[in-house]
């Protein structure tokens, strides 16, 4: 095999090995966006969840301008 030929294949060989490592790394980071993604969902969803039970709380207890309900004023 001649120099020229041994060189080219080492070339393609460190470039395959460079692309491989790449599409790893991306991989990588594709599975760790979408775990991301997954949990900020959930976390979205308990919120939102939260927010309806607030928001029947509320509606069935509605807010009064009852004077007795307010704290004293403070004393100077």
């Amino acid at each position: 095999m001649s120099a020229d030929l041994e060189q080219r294949l080492v070339d393609l060989e460190t470039r395959l090995a460079f692309q491989e490592h790449a599409l790893q790394e991306l991989s990588d980071a594709l599975a760790a966006a979408r775990s991301e993604e997954a949990h900020n969902a959930l976390r979205l969803h308990r919120a939102l969840e939260e927010l309806r039970q607030l928001r029947s709380a509320l509606a069935a207890t509605p807010v009064t301008g009852d004077a007795a309900s307010e704290p004293p004023p403070p004393h100077y």
